[in-house]
């Protein structure tokens, strides 16, 4: 043991002094030592050094499953947004087509209502144009009436002398009696 202790001083020392070099006399660094320490590193550090690598292996595997179940996951989602996006789409372009429909059939509605009003309206004019011909028709007759019976009235009067005038009151008590008589 103390050629270990020796060998491990002598390195320190010369590391020291010198600077880090490696010692290549064998009979100053006793190879079988040397062996042993780096077999015993080798055989407990292997195990060490496995399970760190095994510990760093699983913690990579569980992150690329975590990721690939996260990406699963994603890529469900977006199909499911994209089916989404496509029921929205079609049914956009229903109520699209329904509008359009929808407008047409109330633009087919306004012009008919339209129509009807307009022919309504004529048909008003119409009769409101025909009734002030009727009455304008009716003055005139009264006008006239009026003034043939205000010229056959100045006509008997200029012609009408105190005999005709006798006789035609004679005349019309004759038919008055001859009425009454028959009524009774």
């Amino acid at each position: 043991m103390k050629n270990v202790t020796d060998s491990f001083i002598s390195l320190i020392y010369l590391s020291s002094a010198e600077g880090f070099r490696l010692n290549t006399n064998i009979l100053e660094t006793n190879i079988i030592n040397l062996s042993v320490v780096l077999g015993v590193l080798i055989y407990f550090g292997k195990g060490v050094l496995s399970n760190l690598l095994d510990n760093r292996k699983q913690k990579i595997m569980s992150t690329i499953q975590s990721s690939e179940e996260l990406c699963k996951g994603a890529a469900n989602q977006l199909e499911q947004a994209r089916a989404r996006l496509r029921e929205v789409e079609m049914r956009a372009r229903e109520i699209r087509v329904n509008g359009y429909s929808q407008i047409e059939q109330e633009k087919e509605d306004l012009i008919n209502v339209a129509s009807v009003s307009l022919k309504q309206l004529e048909n008003l004019k119409n009769e409101t144009v025909h009734f002030e011909q009727q009455r304008v028709i009716e003055q005139v007759r009264k006008q006239i009436s009026r003034q043939a019976v205000q010229r056959a009235l100045g006509t008997l009067n200029n012609r009408l002398n105190s005999e005709l005038h006798l006789r035609t009151i004679e005349h019309n008590i004759d038919l008055l009696l001859a009425m009454k008589n028959i009524t009774d």
